[in-house]
């Protein structure tokens, strides 16, 4: 809280971070429209008279409350409330009344009041085109008019995310530069997914995009998104087994799995029996089935050919001589290499499948990681088996811990997607149905029961031959970020 001396008067600048845990602490409006307070806005406080100085702490919750704290005022002080629409300076008509508050012995009050969905309508009208709204605390009886101001802002499209996924500072960067308000949560499996997506519709939003936890478990919640009037876009991950989809973001995951096997591919060059092993991500996400697809049609000619030999999946061996695999077939073979996106079981997996083999399984061995978390954690547990020499391994994401491992020369390649880029084009969507349009689409993606509109953006693979291109002249990382050396390195 910063304080600015001017002509006996003081202005105080109150941060307030609204977050979804206090949002649900207040009472709840089923029927109320989104408004929330801006993450910075000013109090305006009146001259200090016999009350002395307040210092109004005011918000507005997508529930439909208006939460006030005073302090510093005299004790047992009967202070009426009202919200008006306009500034502290030009007030114009009043909106609501509230019950007065009455500070406590130690100067302090504070006031959660809920508002009906009436009350909501009237504030958003107020506030449309960038209107203001005062609250004004007390009379000119009280010791002067408390006043404080704050813009409200409508939030129409909400975003829930997984919590570990990758590069959320930048996606929230971009979704922040919107000319439309966002408001993005968080989830860490399902249930807390539903939890946040079912109190972003109470909040009024319009849009909902979604990263699911589960593509098929999220059925359920674009479901009760569509039922309130929400269009749905599926974000990164494909929700499934729903017709509740209206469009699709994503990177084109065919060609994230393809990009790592060609690395495979040209690594091993003409020779014979190499020593391939592959794992998957999680069965519950529709890109492990992408990335295996992409990497089994570019891998399997030089698989029926002998250039590399299926170690650690005798489901996978068992269809070798089969250029497609079914989605059957595909869930069965992760099934048997899955690590759940989670490095520890990356790890344990790796450990278990060495333990089995013998020394000529090991020796020069060639990796197909699902991303680079799990490469990272895949990587140690061959360096740990001294049976293995030389590793070859994949990943994606560009990780910056990654990035240096591929520097370094212990992990070979990563596939970079550009979460920028992805977290623009779902922006653009979503005002597009916003404005009452429909967004630009280059593909249908089927998700077992409708084909998804769709846009699928390009990959880039990178090892340690164009870092520099590719995540640092491109300002996703500064070359400081890094140790060592690499080709173009500044």
């Amino acid at each position: 809280m910063g304080v600015e001396a001017r002509g006996g008067r003081r202005i105080w600048v109150v941060l307030l971070a609204l977050a979804l845990a206090l949002t649900l602490t207040v009472g709840v409006v089923a029927a109320a429209s989104a408004a929330t307070v801006t993450s910075a806005w000013r109090a305006k406080i009146g001259s200090a008279g016999v009350n002395g100085t307040a210092t109004i702490q005011a918000y507005t919750s997508g529930s439909g409350s208006i939460a006030l704290k005073l302090a510093k005022l005299r004790p047992a002080t009967y202070l009426p409330l009202k919200l008006s629409k306009g500034t502290c300076a030009a007030v114009g008509t009043t909106l609501i009344r509230f019950p007065a508050i009455r500070t406590t012995s130690s100067g302090a009050a504070a006031r959660t009041s809920s508002l009906t969905s009436s009350q909501m309508t009237l504030v958003k009208n107020a506030t449309k085109g960038g209107g203001k709204i005062a609250i004004r605390v007390g009379s000119g009886t009280t010791g002067g008019v408390k006043c404080g101001v704050f813009t409200v802002l409508y939030a129409p499209i909400g975003m829930v995310l997984p919590s570990n996924w990758p590069d959320q500072a930048r996606i929230k960067d971009a979704l922040n530069a919107s000319s439309y308000g966002v408001r993005i949560l968080s989830s860490q499996d399902s249930a807390t997914e539903r939890a946040a997506v079912e109190a972003l519709i109470r909040q009024g939003i319009k849009v909902l995009i979604l990263c699911p936890q589960d593509g098929s478990a999220a059925a359920a919640v674009a479901d009760k998104a569509r039922a309130a009037g929400v269009d749905v876009i599926s974000y990164g991950r494909l929700i499934r087994d729903t017709a509740s989809v209206d469009y699709h973001a994503n990177f084109d995951n065919l060609a994230v799995g393809a990009a790592q096997a060609q690395y495979l591919i040209d690594r091993a060059g003409a020779t014979k029996g190499n020593n391939l092993y592959l794992y998957a991500g999680a069965a519950s996400d529709n890109n492990s089935f992408l990335f295996l697809e992409g990497g089994w049609e570019k891998l399997q000619p030089r698989i029926a050919d002998g250039t590399f030999v299926i170690r650690n999946s005798s489901l996978a061996a068992a269809l070798q001589g089969n250029p497609t695999l079914t989605r059957e077939q595909q869930s069965a073979i992760i099934g048997q290499v899955t690590t759940n996106w989670d490095a520890t079981t990356a790890r344990s997996l790796a450990a278990g499948n060495l333990a089995v083999l013998s020394p000529a399984d090991k020796g020069t061995v060639f990796v197909l990681a699902p991303n680079d978390t799990t490469a990272r954690a895949i990587a140690g547990a061959f360096a740990a088996d001294t049976d293995v020499g030389k590793t070859y391994v994949t990943g994606q994401d560009a990780e910056k811990a990654s990035v240096q491992a591929i520097i370094d020369g212990w992990q070979g390649m990563t596939v970079f997607k550009d979460q920028r880029t992805l977290a623009k084009d779902a922006t653009a969507a979503a005002a597009a149905f916003l404005k009452g349009g429909a967004p630009v689409t280059t593909t249908t993606q089927n998700n077992g029961m409708i084909d998804v509109p769709s846009r699928l953006l390009p990959v880039v693979a990178v090892t340690r031959d164009n870092v520099q291109a590719a995540l640092i002249d491109t300002g996703y990382y500064r070359a400081g970020d890094f140790s060592g050396s690499w080709p173009g390195k500044p």
